[in-house]
């Protein structure tokens, strides 16, 4: 009786564990994609693309996930929805690629800080939930944030806009899937492989791809695409299995914090005082959500 509380707790390590490495490698990703810059952001998409299907047709064929598969490919609606967060989610990556490789890491970063909220403004206007007054104020910080911003640039953070905004799309069309997140991935990427393939294949012939024409580092890293967002989502994948949904919200963050650390730090965009006063009117909003999310799930 004494070791299924020790086992749990076991478990439940583990999987914070594999939810914060999930969430550092992520935030680490804008390292992986500097290093490809001299590479069009389109064809680095369609690359990763294909190489993640062959990486995950392998990891899903080890799991006998094939049946899930076929079947969703049978269904007319199920098509359309996966081709749709397909879509969602290949946007999301192209503009996340483009932002990172022409200076714009400290704004992407800030897209994934805004993730959370728009699912939450997602939630209430799409879903019909009801918002406690606690992440209305949530959203009106935010909102602010992002208002301030748009003073100081004199232009709309686009990238970040959009980055949040595909990426809660993304989300809620998942939540209309009957799907793993393996076996839904595996079936978006599929669903666009063609169009990738086929948008390759063009490159290659009309001599403007990266395939035989980049050094055997390029190449590697090119081929690397696949693992670089396979394992991320395996770790994810076994992490919300075993701890608490709060608890994982609680960890997202650290993938954008880290973004925001390199594009300072490392890459040294400029983050003026300006522009830490509209971040932190968003960290506040987020502190706000973070804590009302735990103490409603304490209640419950």
């Amino acid at each position: 009786m004494t070791s299924l509380p020790a086992n749990r707790a076991d478990q439940a390590r583990a999987g914070a564990l594999a939810a914060a490495l999930c969430y550092f490698l992520w935030g680490l990703v804008p390292l992986y994609w500097k290093q490809l810059a001299t590479i069009n952001p389109l064809e680095l998409i369609a690359h990763r693309h294909v190489w993640s299907l062959v990486l995950l047709l392998g990891l899903i064929g080890a799991q006998g996930g094939f049946a899930g598969v076929a079947v969703a490919l049978r269904t007319p609606r199920s098509i359309a929805t996966h081709l749709l967060s397909a879509t969602l989610l290949t946007a999301n990556w192209l503009v996340y690629v483009w932002g990172v490789n022409t200076g714009h890491v400290i704004e992407t970063s800030l897209g994934y800080f805004l993730v959370p909220l728009v699912n939450v403004v997602a939630g209430r206007f799409v879903l019909h939930e009801h918002l406690r007054r606690v992440q209305w104020i949530a959203i009106g910080l935010a909102a602010a944030g992002v208002a301030l911003m748009i003073a100081q640039l004199g232009r709309p953070p686009w990238i970040a806009l959009v980055l949040a905004g595909t990426w809660g799309g993304y989300s809620l069309m998942r939540k209309q899937s009957p799907l793993g997140s393996l076996a839904g991935l595996t079936l978006e990427t599929l669903l666009l492989a063609p169009l990738a393939l086929g948008f390759l294949a063009w490159q290659y012939h009309t001599g403007e791809g990266a395939l035989g024409r980049v050094d055997l580092r390029l190449h590697t890293l090119v081929f690397s695409s696949g693992v670089i967002t396979a394992v991320p989502l395996l770790l994810f994948a076994y992490a919300a299995r075993r701890i608490r949904l709060s608890t994982l919200g609680l960890l997202q963050f650290l993938a954008p914090s880290v973004q925001l650390v390199l594009g300072i730090w490392v890459y040294h965009e400029p983050f003026s005082r300006a522009r830490m006063f509209s971040f932190a009117f968003i960290w506040a909003a987020l502190a706000l959500y973070t804590a009302d999310n735990v103490w409603a799930q304490r209640k419950k």
